[in-house]
Formats: C-alpha cells, sequence, structure tokens
C-alpha cells in the first residue's frame, strides 16, 4: 500500500513537473503564448497540492479552485495557509485565459506571468521538501 501511494504521489508531482518545465519553454519560445503557460502554472500548483493530499491519503477534490485544495491541504499542515495569497491569484488561471470573453485582454501580461510562475513553483517546492525522496520526480532527461 505504500509502495502504491508513493507511486501515485510521485505521479502528481511528475505531472507538476512537467507542467513547470513546460511553463518556462512556452513563455521563452519565440511568440510563445503567455496565455498557455499561464495555465500551465496553475495546473503545477494544483497537482503539486493533490500530490500532497494523495500522500496524506486524504481524496483531492475533482478541482480547479486551488483555493479549496489549499484549504484541504491547511486542515492537514497549517504550514500551507501561507500560500493562499499564491492560491488566490493562481486559481482563476485555470480559465481566465483558455475562453474567449472570460478576461478584458486575452494574453496575460509577461508581469503576470513571472508572478505566476513564482507562485506555483513556491507550492511545488514547499510540497517537495514535505514528502519523503521516494515520491519525488525522477530528474527530467534532456
Amino acid at each position: 500500500m505504500a509502495d502504491d501511494l508513493s507511486h501515485l504521489t510521485r505521479d502528481w508531482l511528475t505531472k507538476a513537473s512537467h507542467d513547470l518545465q513546460a511553463a518556462r519553454i512556452v513563455s521563452v519560445a519565440p511568440d510563445g503564448p503567455l496565455d498557455t503557460a499561464i495555465y500551465n502554472c496553475q495546473q503545477a500548483a494544483e497537482k503539486a497540492l493533490k500530490g500532497w493530499l494523495t500522500w496524506r491519503g486524504l481524496e483531492a477534490a475533482k478541482t480547479h479552485d486551488l483555493v479549496r485544495l489549499l484549504g484541504e491541504a491547511a486542515d492537514d499542515n497549517a504550514d500551507f495557509s501561507q500560500f493562499e495569497e499564491a492560491a488566490e491569484i493562481l486559481t482563476p488561471y485555470a480559465s481566465a485565459f483558455r475562453y474567449p470573453g472570460l478576461t478584458a485582454d486575452p494574453m496575460p501580461s509577461g508581469e503576470e506571468f513571472e508572478e505566476a510562475l513564482r507562485q506555483a513553483q513556491a507550492i511545488y517546492n514547499f510540497v517537495i521538501a514535505l514528502l519523503p525522496p521516494t515520491t519525488r520526480p525522477e530528474p527530467t532527461k534532456s
């Protein structure tokens, strides 16, 4: 059972890591679409939180609402509450730039993306630091 839990947690964190990597790659590509990159930031934070909840044996809600997921994580470990602002910043990016008409601007600014990436990376790093090495993703091969 512990091996299954480690494996599933690692799978969540691998996906989170890939989302962070994709956000970085897209953001520096010539004409890289920042709407896609910022979505990947939200996804990375979501998957990191779901990885933590999985590791703790808690069912992660099927939601993109990081405020809700963070609340569930903070109920288990109060230190997660330091990321309340990050969750509020990132949650809208699950849909804000993904569908027409939801925002005044069709693309986030570079500053908006950089803040989203910083916040998502902070949540990911925090989760990784809490978990044992057996749950951490394999290094990405170049």
